[in-house]
């Protein structure tokens, strides 16, 4: 997502209240499973240079056909999780989790090393993600943080779906489901990403999936390698993890947690509102595309010290509007 110091007709060099890109202090390692696949995967994050963004690499592939941008033009499946692919159809699936996480810690610049076609899902949530990259630290880097700030209304809809950004001075998101079972049922959410409310309030949150759809999504090459230890498992009314939920309303919470990794794809932190109803994957991807196809809609800015302050003294934090607990 490279682009030079001066962004939205602002010299960042002659304006020292600029917020700094930031990557990792030095590599982070883990394995695990993948969600779908169900294939044993290592990965390694290793600190990426200024303004080269997030990209992916696999290791199990030669040369410059193994680079896959993270970006929302990149996007070629949306089937239960988020898929890219460069040009030479090369794929890396299940990236929403680990960009959620990049997202919530402020990380600009990685490069993601990974033997396999799918991110591990770890215990289907972000939180080992943000344990990893708080375990190594962050530094920051000489160049200003890219943001893309929203300035119009752009909306999308598919059926009783639906999604859309608002211009606004921090990032927001509101957040409504609605399942038949009820264990899930109707929640909504409004959380503010500033001051840490990520890691605090959605890291933690696990994806979810029905008992009654395993056999057709194995069918169809998906969740192979789902359990009760990577995910909630819903059973009509009940949920199947013995330890029960991490949240009343964790449902929602990943969501939200899934359309912050979503939007991250946008190539910088979005500032503005984002509301959603019964959206996902596919969605999200379609409001990005909505919002680029526009060029009136957004901008590219760079993110100053005073946006933070004033997200911080509105008092945006995370609020359950409405919650149903099993």
């Amino acid at each position: 997502m490279g682009f030079s110091k001066q962004i939205n007709g602002l010299d960042a060099s002659a304006d020292d209240r600029f917020v700094s890109q930031r990557t990792l202090k030095g590599h982070i390692h883990s394995d695990g499973v993948a969600l779908h696949s169900g294939e044993a995967v290592s990965m390694t994050l290793i600190p990426g240079h200024a303004d080269s963004g997030i990209i992916f690499k696999r290791t199990d592939v030669d040369g410059q056909d193994a680079l896959v941008p993270a970006t929302w033009d990149r996007v070629v499946d949306t089937r239960m999780c988020t898929t890219i692919a460069n040009d030479d159809g090369v794929r890396v699936a299940t990236i929403e989790h680990l960009m959620a996480a990049f997202a919530g810690c402020g990380i600009d610049n990685v490069l993601v090393e990974i033997d396999g076609p799918e991110v591990p899902v770890m215990d289907g949530s972000s939180g080992p993600f943000v344990m990893m990259i708080e375990s190594v630290g962050v530094v920051e880097q000489d160049s200003p943080r890219r943001i893309v700030r929203v300035l119009k209304p752009i909306s999308v809809e598919d059926g009783e779906s639906r999604a859309s950004l608002t211009p606004g001075p921090y990032c927001t998101l509101d957040m409504e489901i609605d399942f038949d079972s009820r264990a899930v049922a109707q929640q909504a959410l409004s959380v503010g990403l500033v001051n840490g409310t990520f890691c605090k309030e959605l890291a933690e949150a696990r994806t979810f999936g029905f008992l009654h759809e395993v056999e057709q999504l194995r069918a169809a090459g998906l969740a192979k390698g789902g359990s009760l230890d990577n995910a909630v498992v819903v059973s009509g009314d009940e949920v199947l993890n013995e330890d029960g939920l991490r949240y009343d309303d964790e449902f929602v919470r990943h969501k939200t947690l899934d359309a912050v990794g979503d939007l991250y794809l946008a190539g910088g932190q979005i500032i503005g509102g984002f509301s959603a109803t019964r959206t996902g994957h596919a969605l999200n991807n379609a409001l990005l595309r909505a919002l680029f196809a526009d060029d009136d809609a957004w901008c590219y800015d760079m993110s100053r010290g005073d946006e933070v302050e004033t997200a911080v003294d509105g008092g945006i934090f995370a609020e359950t509007v409405s919650g149903v607990s099993v």
